[in-house]
């Protein structure tokens, strides 16, 4: 009997580890054949059926409808036998080391102790990874490049760092160039390597970097975490910057046009062709992407993260941290809960309650 396939669930975008399990097509113990879907995953993206490799029967299954998760986590089996046993979860990982005051920070022992020793600032890693030595060793060489760079490098007033090398930030290095009313020192980022260019801009290292360059007089920082997968990493990122002591200034795209009445408080992100209608409030750390529209009277708390094309009626709110998928209509006077999730193309009819989840494609309620 060869052994069970685990089955893996897939980074989907490479900004967003975390996929909602939005529907499972077999219960645990059934045959299936290959190339059968087995269940849908949905990002704020993408939509994607996960199908059976070969024959076999599903084992092991743990999951639940409406859970999130992380790419590189296993579903479950598919076995010659339904009777087959899955092989025991790793208590060792499960047991790492708690960081205290880090809200569940898993790490092992090694890791910690190198951690440690270096006086390494662990809070920029997220809370849906086990964090290892190798992951540790890493800051500690970028923190070594980053002390040679600092010395040679010129920091102007206008100076300014963005946050975070993946896909938001390469729009915000194109934004801030087009405005041009910054100049780009250079990019922060916890897992390139530093002296890695990125749209000819430099990696100058990770977090572990803040405190130096705002010691050489740098004032100004963009945060390109977007946070789809997990909004916590935005603002924790925003809350790094500030207690570095940095301004996020508001950052508007040209080519977007917002009305005279409306107000933007900083770290505003307006990405190009966005609207931002008469009277609509907008809080800090607002992302209002690519052809988005926030039409008159609308009120976006703090965080919240509007995907391209997204289009919310008038006096329509929007609590702190939630996120509002591509293509997406909100209808007049819709109220959405703090940290609620909004999948593509849905239809918003009717207030969704705070951590609410609407599935891709879909009208709400339904």
């Amino acid at each position: 009997m060869k052994d069970a396939t685990p089955i893996i669930i897939p980074l989907i975008n490479p900004n967003e580890p975390g996929a909602l399990l939005a529907s499972l097509h077999f219960a645990s113990g059934q045959p299936v054949k290959k190339g059968d879907s087995l269940c849908t995953l949905e990002t704020t993206k993408s939509t994607l059926e996960l199908s059976a490799e070969r024959d076999g029967f599903l084992v092991g299954l743990a999951s639940e409808v409406g859970q999130t998760l992380q790419a590189g986590e296993v579903l479950a089996y598919l076995a010659d036998t339904p009777d087959w046993t899955p092989p025991p979860v790793n208590k060792k990982a499960e047991e790492a080391t708690l960081v205290p005051g880090m809200d569940g920070l898993r790490i092992s022992q090694a890791a910690m102790a190198l951690a440690q020793k270096h006086n390494l600032d662990l809070s920029h890693f997220s809370r849906e990874i086990f964090i290892t030595e190798k992951m540790v060793q890493q800051m500690v060489v970028q923190s070594k490049q980053v002390e040679t760079q600092l010395p040679t490098m010129a920091v102007e007033p206008n100076s300014i760092i963005v946050y975070g090398g993946g896909g938001h930030g390469k729009a915000l290095i194109d934004l801030i160039r087009t405005l041009g009313t910054f100049s780009i020192l250079g990019v922060i980022d916890d897992s390139l390597p530093a002296g890695t260019n990125l749209m000819g801009e430099a990696v100058l290292g990770g977090s572990n970097s803040l405190a130096g360059l705002h010691d050489r007089g740098l004032q100004f920082a963009a945060n390109a975490v977007g946070g789809i997968g997990n909004i916590s990493s935005r603002v924790a990122v925003f809350e790094r910057l500030q207690q570095a002591g940095f301004t996020c200034p508001a950052l508007v795209h040209p080519t977007a046009y917002i009305e005279p009445s409306a107000v933007l408080a900083e770290g505003i992100q307006v990405m190009p062709h966005a609207y931002v209608g008469s009277e609509a409030r907008l809080g800090f750390g607002t992302i209002v992407n690519t052809g988005a529209i926030v039409s008159h009277d609308c009120l976006l708390d703090r965080f919240v993260n509007l995907s391209p094309g997204a289009i919310l009626a008038g006096e329509v709110n929007v609590g702190e941290a939630a996120l509002v998928g591509m293509g997406v209509t909100v209808n007049l006077s819709v109220n959405i809960g703090a940290r609620a999730r909004i999948g593509n193309g849905a239809t918003i009819k009717q207030d969704v309650p705070a951590g609410g989840v609407v599935r891709a494609g879909s009208v709400w309620p339904q």
